[in-house]
């Protein structure tokens, strides 16, 4: 299969609601990770060294914050003449009316959009979420899917049971056909689920996209919904009841990063050095930030944390990662958390199991979260708060509470 017929579909447009205030002000595959980057960063990492050079990047839901993170397409050379990055955004037409407006999950998308897969004639689709953490050559999943002849090829990874759950789990036998996809099961029965990302025969996709609209009922007071929804409540069970699904495992780490207590596991993993970012043979690429180097003043302590450019630390870090810009004065405490750009945690401020959005200014001698005894910490007990959000000298944030986007916290 030449990867010059091959099209990369990155469905980037969810509204993100499970991040609550971290995605009032953005689309969820704009969220900053590991100081530096981005999510939509290792989706379009992996197609670049992979060699897949056609993407269309699907957005909706704020898709400004996302627009102007991918910089046109350019860290991933993907600002070209002929393929290259495309846009695809809702539209407003007069065909019927499900054809046009906001998609109600990654299936109606795809059936919103299935007249320019038909027209572009690929040999392969490849569809993928925009917002989980890890490293994939394509090139393995196409060979696979080549090899079946199949209709579709699920790339599945591993997961402990009890999270399981929050995935579609997935059964195949031993010449990797899938014989069973279970979408979100209470009680899954395996710890294989499928990591979002597909590669399509397109005819076949477009088949099941028209078959699947005709005969499902969306919602009742809304015209454009085609009732397809996600890709786990018909779409795939469609694919596998044909019986020419197959399963690609992938190796290494894979983390789905759309909840809060993934996210700030995903984190931990990288603190700990689950996560290696600096494979000089795959690197992340990302639109860098033009910040001068960090600045580490004497007295401060860094430890077990990671500190990005233009920040300027004079109290404590442990256990955390510092975004750029970010200024930790003299006597505040950090731990255990996540800190986007350009925030400010003044004198005799405590931080502590949260993440904090940017532009953030946390008061002198302020409180936010607290230290949950849970293991691992579930997102009820991980502080959130949104960009823009003041918290003022003394005042309390208990742990587990959410602070909106522009808020203000008084004692």
């Amino acid at each position: 299969m030449s990867r010059a017929n091959v099209v990369a579909i990155v469905q980037a447009g969810g509204k993100g609601s499970r991040m609550e205030v971290l995605t009032e002000n953005r689309a969820k595959p704009a969220l900053p990770f590991g100081g530096n980057y981005q999510l939509i960063d290792f989706p379009l990492s992996n197609l670049h060294h992979s060699g897949i050079d056609e993407v269309w990047l699907c957005v909706q839901y704020e898709a400004h914050s996302l627009l102007e993170r991918v910089a046109g397409g350019r860290p991933w050379e993907l600002d070209r003449t002929r393929g290259g990055l495309r846009f695809v955004l809702p539209e407003q037409t007069d065909a019927p009316a499900t054809e046009g407006g906001f998609a109600t999950g990654n299936a109606d998308l795809l059936y919103r959009i299935r007249r320019t897969i038909r027209d572009r004639d690929a040999e392969a689709v490849i569809v993928m979420s925009a917002d989980h953490v890890y490293t994939l050559d394509f090139d393995d999943v196409l060979d696979t899917h080549r090899a079946a002849d199949a209709e579709c090829t699920v790339v599945t990874t591993t997961c402990p049971r009890d999270e399981a759950s929050a995935h579609a789990t997935v059964t195949y036998r031993k010449d990797g056909t899938v014989t069973d996809f279970r979408y979100k099961p209470e009680r899954p029965t395996t710890s294989v689920v499928a990591a979002e990302i597909f590669v399509y025969r397109p005819s076949v996709l477009v088949t099941a996209l028209e078959e699947l609209a005709s005969r499902t009922d969306g919602d009742a007071d809304d015209p454009g919904d085609t009732g397809l929804g996600d890709y786990g409540e018909h779409l795939l069970p469609w694919f596998v009841a044909r019986g020419k699904t197959v399963a690609h495992p992938m190796s290494g780490y894979w983390i789905d990063a759309g909840r809060p207590e993934t996210y700030l596991k995903a984190h931990r993993d990288l603190i700990d050095g689950t996560i290696e970012l600096d494979d000089p043979g795959w690197p992340v690429l990302t639109r860098q930030p033009q910040r001068a180097a960090a600045r580490i003043c004497a007295g401060a302590v860094v430890a077990d944390s990671l500190v990005s450019s233009g920040a300027y630390i004079a109290g404590t870090v442990r256990r955390s990662v510092i975004g750029p810009g970010v200024r930790v004065e003299q006597g505040a405490t950090v731990v255990d958390s996540i800190v986007f750009s350009d925030t400010v945690i003044k004198a005799g401020a405590t931080v502590s199991w949260s993440i904090v959005d940017e532009h953030v200014v946390i008061g002198n001698d302020t409180t936010v979260g607290g230290r949950p005894r849970s293991r691992p910490v579930p997102t009820e007990k991980i502080t959130l708060v949104g960009t823009g959000a003041q918290i003022t000298r003394g005042a309390r944030v208990e742990g587990g509470a959410r602070v909106s986007s522009g808020a203000r916290i008084r004692r």
